[in-house]
């Protein structure tokens, strides 16, 4: 039987799915660096941005200087 092998997606080592236990990355190290570029958003899912503001009100009236 065939084991599955996978590149790390960090370092792209090769791996064996069944015996990797911080699949589908080859180490803790490569699963903590992975979780840091998506925290410091080097890495992003792409969408609209606008989208992505929750606390944006749409029913909000902007603010009107008395001057």
């Amino acid at each position: 039987m065939n084991r599955a092998r996978i590149k790390c997606p960090t370092c792209q080592r090769e791996l064996d799915w069944e015996s990797a236990p911080f699949r589908p990355f080859c180490s803790e190290r490569c699963r903590l660096t992975d979780l840091g570029a998506w925290l410091t958003e080097q890495r992003a899912i792409p969408g609209d941005a606008a989208a992505a503001a929750p606390d944006a009100d749409p029913q909000a009236q902007p603010h009107k200087d008395a001057g």
